[in-house]
């Protein structure tokens, strides 16, 4: 191959995946702004369901905080659902490569993704910065707006019906809902006591000061596939 075949062969691989990475990226766009509009209409339904059932402090509450965040709280229960605003492709060990679908058609392998994360509402309330969240899902989206769920009992078929599920409303409401009930039944757990047996007066401080000590729900315990 000339220098000049060279040349010219890698400037089309680059218009190539330069074109589908924006479509992917405007598709994860538009998936984002359908998960927007669900969590807004579960608030409403979430309201209108238990209003008058709960203390109003944890009646659900949805709040936009821009064009690739947004948080969801019910209860004493934070998720923050998370647009990251590259696209990915995955690792050669990953079971997706092992479809049909991306055989096919490699160019389907390139993701946007949006990560759906589980917080103590507290710990952003009292600014506990180092208190832990928790990776509960996330939804990979792909050039021709498939996707699938990798996550807390999510959908057990995951890659085998990338290539067949397209994001819809009632999808994303179904990924949405299941997180947020694994998130609320998911409850706090003491740490075994020998963990926090000892502590600096630097932490003892800090607590005094807006209680600063770490908190997450598993803090000493492993968080596996067959929590809860």
């Amino acid at each position: 191959m000339t220098e000049k075949e060279v040349r010219a062969s890698f400037l089309e691989a680059l218009v190539i995946k330069s074109t589908v990475k924006q479509q992917v990226y405007e598709n994860t766009q538009q998936t984002f702004t359908i998960l927007k509009k669900v969590l807004n209409q579960l608030e409403k339904d979430y309201i209108k369901a238990v209003k008058g059932k709960v203390p109003d402090a944890a009646l659900p509450n949805y709040h936009d905080r821009g064009p690739f965040e947004v948080e969801f709280k019910v209860g004493g229960d934070l998720l923050i659902f998370s647009m990251h605003s590259n696209v990915f492709e995955f690792d050669d060990k990953h079971p997706v490569w092992k479809t049909k679908y991306i055989e096919e058609d490699s160019l389907r392998s390139y993701c946007g993704v949006i990560n759906i994360y589980n917080f103590l509402a507290d710990s952003f309330k009292y600014n506990r910065v180092n208190d832990l969240g928790y990776l509960v899902a996330r939804i990979f989206i792909n050039k021709d707006k498939h996707f699938f769920v990798e996550g807390k009992r999510q959908s057990d078929e995951v890659v085998k019906d990338f290539a067949i599920d397209t994001i819809s409303p009632g999808l994303v409401r179904q990924i949405v809902e299941t997180a947020i009930q694994y998130s609320i039944e998911f409850d706090l757990l003491l740490p075994v006591y020998d963990q926090v047996k000892v502590a600096t007066v630097d932490q003892m401080r800090q607590k005094m000061s807006h209680s600063k000590m770490v908190t997450g729900k598993r803090l000493g315990f492993t968080f596996n596939s067959d929590d809860v």
